[in-house]
This record gives C-alpha cells, structure tokens and sequence, in this order.
C-alpha cells in the first residue's frame, strides 16, 4: 500500500443534534470538533441531523399509508 493516501481510521462519537443521542464507532470522518467521551477520553465529535433515535421508521412514528383509501378514490372517479 502507498503511504498516506489512506485517511485516519479511528474512533469518532456520532452525535444526533435532534435527540441528543450520541455513540462511540470507528470511523474515517473527518472533523474539527472534540467531545469527551463517558470513558473519559477525548474523541473527534462528527454530528448528525438523523439517527436511530430520531428517524420515524426506528421510532415508531411513521404514519402508514393505506391503499384502502387510494383504492376508493380510483373507482369514485372511474365509476361508470
């Protein structure tokens, strides 16, 4: 392998700015800002918009269409 065209693996806490949930993974991203981590250390802090815990599919809040209703709303209109 060449030197240093790979970028740094290493661990990166992943914050969600929506619910303030944050987690500890290995990571390529890069960043600028530091955050302390549970354990003590100093890790990079990337952040992020959507989780796990905030995305409506994971949480429980997603609103689920019914083709009950479309279905209707076809043969209303197309009704002879």
């Amino acid at each position: 392998m060449k030197a240093g065209i790979h970028p740094e693996y290493r661990e990166v806490v992943f914050q969600d700015v929506t619910s303030d949930y944050a987690f500890l993974t290995r990571s390529t991203a890069a960043t600028k800002e530091t955050i302390t981590w549970e354990d003590g250390n100093e890790y990079p802090l990337y952040k992020v918009e959507i989780s796990s815990q905030s995305h409506p599919f994971y949480t429980g809040k997603q609103s689920v269409n019914t083709t009950a209703g479309r279905i209707e709303k076809f043969k209303n209109r197309y009704k002879r």
